[in-house]
């Protein structure tokens, strides 16, 4: 595939568009969880409170996915995601202003989860604008602007140290405006756009067998990368003594990988094909997480937790190649569902740490049961890769597929 046959064959303004409100949405996001430190000590909060405290606006994203992607399928992604943008104004203007008890932090990151529904949004607005050969790239591209959690965890205990943490979900409000601007003006509807189907035909795609897999696939690379985004500053100042903002630090350093890959794994994705790549990423994903539940000194651990989110962001690039191509005309449902399916991980993942923290004294044992949850994973990939193999040459039959195809199995 050549890169000057993927820049002529969609729209880069509106690839651009999807990118950047994909990354300020992020950003806005995981507010609470690189905060959480600032939160915790405000509220002296325990283990298990801080791990549910992160989760709820991960939780929040989840539940939004599906109406979104349903709206995107009527309405069409440019219009529902300027619905969107404006929404999120009001969980940040209310913490900005009030959010003065925990109550109405945990209502306030329900609120903020409406941020993480934009992946609904952006990715079906990109993906609709290119063809079949080029859609892990395009994916990919859209999809780093997970990014965005790199700002909010280099930026934020800054600013929090400055103006207090109150203040910096009002700062938050100024990228959302200016993005919306960008937005409003540079995206564009895809000629492609399919008619809107009844909701029983959406509700079927849930009884699908793939979808099933996909959620699966993804509750693992997505919710493990949004996860521990949110959760890292609190895992790196309470298990290794960092400084709020250098915990910040460090994990910026650890989420980049991850942020800036996704794009290279739907690439590779693209080349080799998607369940190849999920193969082998699962695998070095499992290891490098069982040898973190050891807790290794600081400097090793930060270099494995930097491969296992660079592996998780490419892990994302390759779960949404395969997606678009096998739900084409449900693109934007399909997205909604699988995207919820990693919201629920990432929503289960820092609440699964706290507790276990809370019960052993360290986070060795939550990271331990994320590795073996991986090597679960990719048990259940190798069983269904013969199916996989089925769906490749109906998609063949129906349409021409180029050399990455998705289900691409040897």
């Amino acid at each position: 595939m050549r890169l000057k046959d993927f820049a002529k064959s969609g729209h880069p303004p509106t690839l651009f568009s999807a990118f950047l409100y994909f990354d300020v949405s992020f950003m806005v996001w995981v507010l609470i969880g690189v905060l959480g430190v600032h939160i915790a000590s405000h509220f002296g909060l325990t283990a298990s409170q801080k791990g549910l405290l992160v989760a709820i606006p991960i939780l929040g994203g989840s539940l939004v996915r599906i109406p979104l992607g349903i709206l995107v399928d009527r309405i069409g992604p440019k219009q529902t995601g300027i619905l969107s943008q404006l929404l999120v104004m009001i969980p940040l203007v209310w913490a900005w202003l009030f959010g003065r008890s925990l109550h109405e932090l945990m209502a306030l990151g329900l609120l903020l989860g409406i941020a993480g529904g934009s992946f609904a949004v952006a990715l079906p607005l990109a993906s609709r604008w290119y063809p079949p050969q080029h859609q892990g790239l395009a994916m990919g591209i859209a999809g780093a602007g997970n990014s965005g959690t790199v700002l909010a965890a280099l930026l934020a205990p800054r600013l929090a140290e400055r103006i207090g943490w109150h203040g910096v979900f009002g700062l938050a409000l100024i990228p959302v405006v200016v993005t919306l601007l960008l937005y409003s003006l540079l995206a564009k509807e895809s000629p492609s756009q399919p008619a809107p189907k009844p909701l029983r035909d959406y509700l079927g795609l849930c009884r699908e067998r793939d979808t099933l897999w996909f959620c699966l696939f993804y509750g693992f690379t997505f919710g493990g990368f949004v996860g521990l985004a949110s959760f890292l500053v609190i895992f790196f100042h309470d298990q290794y003594g960092l400084a709020k903002v250098m915990a910040g630090n460090f994990t910026a350093l650890c989420v980049f990988a991850g942020s800036f890959l996704r794009p290279i794994g739907g690439y590779l994705a693209d080349r080799f094909g998607g369940t190849r790549m999920l193969i082998a990423l699962f695998a070095c994903a499992s290891v490098s997480l069982i040898a973190v539940g050891t807790l290794p000194p600081l400097w090793l651990v930060t270099t494995l937790l930097f491969v296992v989110m660079a592996i998780l962001g490419m892990g994302n690039g390759s779960v949404f190649q395969l997606v678009p191509q096998r739900f084409r005309e449900e693109i934007g449902v399909a997205t909604g569902v699988v995207g919820a399916a990693g919201g629920l991980g990432g929503f289960l993942l820092p609440s699964f740490l706290g507790v276990l923290k809370d019960l052993t004294g360290s986070y060795g044992a939550g990271f331990f049961c994320f590795g073996l949850a991986g090597l679960g994973c990719l048990a259940l990939l190798r069983l269904v890769q013969r199916d996989w193999s089925h769906h490749l040459l109906e998609s063949q039959r129906l349409a021409p597929a180029g050399p990455g195809s998705p289900m691409a199995i040897p």
